[in-house]
C-alpha cells in the first residue's frame, strides 16, 4: 500500500495529470478557433469550406462510390490551419518570452572535459618527445 501512496503522490504523475488536463482544454480552444478560420474562408470565398463531397473514380455518377477523396482534403486544410494557429499564436509567442525572461548564457572558456583532453594530449606529446619514441601524431 506504501508503493501505491509514493506512485500517487509522485511529482511527475501530477504534472502529467496537469499537462495532460490543460491540453485537453488548449486543443479545444484551438480547434474552436480553426472553426472560426473556416468560417472567415467560407465568408470570403462564399460556402462552406467543405470538400466532403468531392469523390474520384465514381461509376457512372452515383454518390458514394468513389474515393472520397474530399473528406482527406478538409482534414488536412484543417490541419494546416490549427498547425499555423499553434505555431504562430503558440510557438512563436512562446519562445520570444522564454528567450526574453530567461536568456541562455553562453559558458565561459572551454569545458572543462575538452580542457581535460588537451591536457592529456600535451602530456602525451611531451612523454614521447622526452623519451624519443616518434609513435605517430596524437
Amino acid at each position: 500500500m506504501s508503493g501505491f501512496k509514493a506512485f500517487i503522490l509522485r511529482g511527475n504523475l501530477v504534472e502529467l495529470a496537469v499537462a495532460f488536463i490543460m491540453g485537453a482544454a488548449f486543443a479545444t480552444v484551438v480547434t474552436t478557433f480553426t472553426a472560426v478560420i473556416l468560417g472567415f474562408v467560407s465568408k470570403i470565398f462564399g460556402g462552406s469550406p467543405n470538400f466532403d463531397s468531392i469523390e474520384l473514380f465514381k461509376e457512372n455518377g452515383e454518390a458514394g462510390t468513389g474515393i472520397p477523396i474530399g473528406t482527406f482534403l478538409t482534414a488536412l486544410i484543417a490541419f494546416l490551419i490549427l498547425a499555423a494557429v499553434v505555431y504562430f499564436f503558440v510557438v512563436v509567442p512562446y519562445t520570444k518570452a522564454k528567450e526574453k525572461f530567461f536568456p541562455s548564457t553562453e559558458p565561459d572558456g572551454t569545458p572543462e572535459d575538452i580542457v581535460l583532453l588537451t591536457e592529456i594530449r600535451d602530456a602525451l606529446r611531451g612523454g614521447a618527445a622526452r623519451t624519443g619514441t616518434t609513435g605517430g601524431t596524437v
